[in-house]
């Protein structure tokens, strides 16, 4: 099968090999160079730099502008293959394709629609997330799904839920396309009354405060990365949480912290989040118990 693939980020990676392997990926689709990370140079897109390694031709390009839909029907695919690209598709890209456009989107759709949904279940603590393969619609997400698989989330952070949810999907997409090609698939429209949407998570969501739930601010850890860290400030100074949970043996007062047998709590609105890995500001990430050596005194923590 002759597949035009288009995604960017390092979610896609997994889809994109696992297609290459089973099938003829005649062009790769993704963002232009970007500066990534904290330098200053301009860095490949995970999924461009894997198309180069497997010798695949790529088109950059940050819109579907004409020049790049003809390169897409040029490549004459049998479907496209969509993977967290970061661009709309107009519905001229999704006539292309005699089997039409398909995208792996990291959720149980109709729940969580849009551009955060791994976060998203985190952060409101559903107990399963998955994977949808879904036609791509013109609006966002709104497609019909042919196949579905769940993970629990338990305690799981971002990063280690959005490399399983990468490798489902990329299952779940290699197996889907022997089943388009032979028009065995089965399309499940998705209920309205059921959508949620899953906005992009903003910095001031993920910081820390005393007067939440200790249970709220350990899914904020929980659902934390580096464009939306969960930070707060203890004793006046700020600090990034890197992992945490919910303590029910350190008792703080609400906006106190505890600091016992070098296990640091700071006291929330109904019980008590015990820090385990931060990483002061300007200083390295470390373990709480070598951070709490240097804590003196009657501490406070607020949020930022």
């Amino acid at each position: 099968m002759r597949v035009v693939f288009m995604g960017t980020p390092d979610f896609a990676v997994a889809s994109l090999s696992a297609v290459a392997e089973k099938h003829e990926v005649v062009l790769v689709v993704t963002r232009p160079d970007a500066v990534r990370g904290r330098g200053s140079e301009l860095l490949p897109s995970p999924v461009k730099a894997r198309a180069l390694e497997l010798g695949i031709p790529v088109l950059e390009t940050k819109r579907m502008t004409p020049e790049a839909i003809e390169a897409v029907r040029q490549a004459a695919p049998d479907v496209i293959c969509v993977v967290a690209f970061g661009c709309i598709l107009p519905d001229e890209v999704l006539e292309v394709a005699p089997l039409g456009a398909v995208n792996v989107h990291a959720s149980l759709l109709p729940r969580w629609r849009g551009a955060a949904p791994i976060q998203r279940s985190i952060l409101e603590g559903d107990e399963r997330t998955g994977v949808s393969i879904m036609r791509v619609a013109h609006e966002l997400d709104a497609g019909a799904w042919c196949r579905q698989a769940s993970v629990q989330i338990g305690e799981k952070d971002a990063a280690t839920l959005t490399a399983e949810l990468a490798q489902l999907g990329a299952e779940e997409l290699v197996g889907a396309l022997p089943e388009l090609a032979a028009h065995e698939e089965t399309w499940h429209e998705q209920d309205e009354s059921q959508v949620t949407f899953a906005a992009k998570i903003k910095k001031a969501e993920m910081r820390l405060d005393p007067a939440d739930p200790a249970s709220a601010n350990a899914r904020r850890v929980q659902a934390a990365g580096d464009t939306a860290p969960a930070r707060t400030a203890v004793a006046g100074r700020g600090v990034r949480v890197m992992a945490a949970r919910v303590a029910a043996d350190l008792l703080a007062p609400q906006g106190g912290v505890v600091v016992k047998h070098g296990r640091v709590g700071l006291g929330c609105s109904d019980g008590t989040l015990e820090l385990l890995r931060v990483k002061p500001d300007g200083k390295r990430e470390m373990e709480a118990s070598a951070w709490a050596a240097g804590l003196r005194g009657e501490l406070s923590w607020e949020r930022i």
